[in-house]
């Protein structure tokens, strides 16, 4: 009895110490300043209205069925479900009685106005480069633009102890440390701009870097390693490699980039999944100048260096099998040439911008098919933009049995000059059961997969 109660005992000091840690990391972290804002400047207002595009703020604290900015967004974890908070104005549920220096710590420091840290969902760890005038106009605009919405948050459906707020904060000085913006070549300012864009408010890194054992961004920035940007799965889709390497960007002009990143699509890809709600909510916003040092930047990134850097020499004969009036051989093209053939054609290339290309698609041969399994079972969108007047959606074939539907993904993965490793039925009915659970909250994510 005298050991368990000693042992109850340093399990209490330990969490005590741990607690009063805690509150020195916090405000260390986010110290408080009196500094004021004009929040009635019409310039900082717009400019704020920008950045929180930049940002993609609406993606995360908007429902589709609700009101701007009024949160209650699910994401489903390995642990619970995380809900969006509510940031629009209103002074009871949402950010309206923060001060400047509560929403600069809230955005860059991961700290409430109560001082408590809040989950890494929210991307902080890549906010924490915008400089403070940057904030200042975000602030400006939340407060004076956006409608106050009466909206309740909704607390996390963690399990005690779990749902204990303080760790966060030895988690932040760990895996989210306060940085500033270093440029990987001051000399050019465009490429610096498009680095900043994508390390800082545009936080690429949040989808598109894996994560690892405690859910921290393998790398925040190049310096960090080649983690960065090399691509994860997320709610099901794969991020891609924003890498130079084969399965990356090697395949993609800077052109493509730009037409991809304005209209969320281009002669060969087309959003979908989450980064479908990317073009839609942000990218689609930004200026060219923005647009062009973004793409920029990421066809300048290296290619990672453990994965294929070139596909060898493949001759399309898919083609031809296809068009022959024998039967085309194989299941999968026998399934192809009964429900894909109409909108991707006999050569695999669709039709530009309406209809996506399958041969020559990164999406296509990536090493993990979770975006193909998935496209395939559910269907996808385009994203609406200001700069096409129409939006195409692909049905889902889920209907169709495993066998059929391994078939012919394994046939389009690996026809034409497309290499690609073979599907297996269990990531078909893996697929199959992430999307059934997925229908009880549509908001769902996964931890980040190297892919």
């Amino acid at each position: 009895m005298k050991v368990l109660k000693s042992l109850l005992l340093f399990l209490l000091l330990m969490l005590g110490a741990g607690y009063a840690g805690s509150q020195l990391l916090l405000h260390e972290r986010a110290p408080a300043d009196n500094q004021q804002v004009d929040i009635l400047d019409p310039q900082l207002i717009q400019r704020g209205k920008y950045i929180a595009r930049t940002a993609d703020c609406i993606a995360c604290h908007t429902t589709a069925d609700g009101q701007p900015f009024a949160g209650g967004l699910a994401m489903d974890t390995p642990l619970g479900v995380i809900y969006s908070t509510n940031i629009t104005p209103d002074r009871e549920t949402g950010i309206g009685a923060y001060t400047f220096s509560q929403f600069d710590n809230a955005v860059r420091h991961g700290v409430s106005a109560t001082g408590t840290p809040l989950y890494p969902a929210m991307p902080y760890p890549s906010y924490t480069i915008m400089p403070q005038a940057d904030i200042k106009a975000l602030y400006a605009y939340f407060m004076s633009e956006v409608i106050p919405v009466r909206q309740p948050n909704e607390s996390s459906t963690f399990p005690w102890p779990l749902n204990l707020r303080w760790p966060i904060a030895w988690w932040q000085a760990l895996f989210a440390p306060n940085r500033q913006f270093v440029a990987e070549d001051p000399t050019d300012t465009r490429l610096s701009r498009g680095q900043y864009l994508a390390e800082g408010p545009g936080h690429c890194g949040a989808c598109h870097t894996p994560r690892g054992l405690f859910y921290q961004e393998k790398a925040l920035r190049l310096a960090d390693g080649d983690s960065y940007l090399s691509g994860a799965v997320i709610d099901g889709w794969r991020a891609k490699s924003l890498r130079g390497e084969a399965r990356g960007l090697q395949s993609w002009s800077q052109e493509d980039l730009e037409l991809f990143f304005k209209t969320g699509r281009n002669n060969i890809a087309a959003a979908f999944g989450a980064m479908a709600d990317v073009v839609q909510h942000s990218t689609q916003y930004f200026s060219d100048d923005d647009i062009g040092a973004l793409s920029a930047y990421l066809k300048r990134l290296p290619p990672v260096s453990d994965k294929l850097q070139h596909f060898s020499d493949k001759t399309d004969t898919t083609t031809a099998a296809l068009l022959t009036r024998n039967n085309p051989g194989s299941l999968g093209a026998i399934v192809y040439m009964q429900y894909c053939v109409t909108c991707h054609r006999a050569d695999g290339k669709g039709m530009a911008r309406i209809f996506p290309a399958l041969a020559g698609n990164s999406a296509i041969y990536a090493r993990n098919p979770q975006s193909v399994i998935q496209i395939v079972l559910e269907g996808g969108r385009m994203p609406h933009t200001q700069y096409d007047r129409m939006a195409f959606a692909m049905p889902g074939f889920a209907q169709l049995s495993d066998e059929q539907l391994l078939s012919v993904i394994n046939f389009i993965r690996n026809g034409w000059t497309n290499q690609a490793p073979e599907v297996q039925r269990k990531d078909i009915q893996h697929m199959r059961q992430f999307l059934a659970d997925k229908a009880v909250n549509s908001n769902t994510f996964q931890e980040g997969i190297h892919e």
